[in-house]
């Protein structure tokens, strides 16, 4: 078990949109974060149907966050429908950029995620 954990939120309205051990639950990579969607916790991702194209990680869409509050921020994710399955970490998971500036990224020990948890 994973002792790194990470905390995701949407800044403007400081919805978590991920918590999960940093591994294979939340995976970094080229400096996004990859989130297996047991870890994505409020508010929601919908697809806006715009493709691209990453021309070793395969065919994607971008994803818009809506937040509890039902605020969107557009294309804030990604997620890969046609994945390269060298990298099987990247198939069916919503991905956000590890330095937009609507996110902060919190790391935290095993201690601190459960010690936060009681409170």
């Amino acid at each position: 078990m994973s002792k790194h954990y990470l905390r995701i939120r949407h800044q403007p309205t400081g919805a978590v949109i991920a918590a999960g051990p940093l591994g294979w639950g939340i995976t970094p990579f080229e400096g996004n974060y990859y989130i297996s969607r047991r870890y994505l916790r409020d508010g929601h991702f919908r697809i806006d149907y715009i493709p691209g194209l990453c021309v070793y990680k395969g065919l994607y869409v971008g994803m818009n966050y809506v937040a509890p509050d039902q605020s969107v921020a557009k294309r804030l994710g990604w997620l890969y429908w046609l994945s390269n399955p060298l990298f099987p970490f990247t198939m069916f998971r919503v991905a956000v950029p590890g330095d937009h500036p609507l996110l902060r990224i919190e790391s935290m020990e095993a201690s601190e995620m459960l010690e936060r948890s009681r409170q």
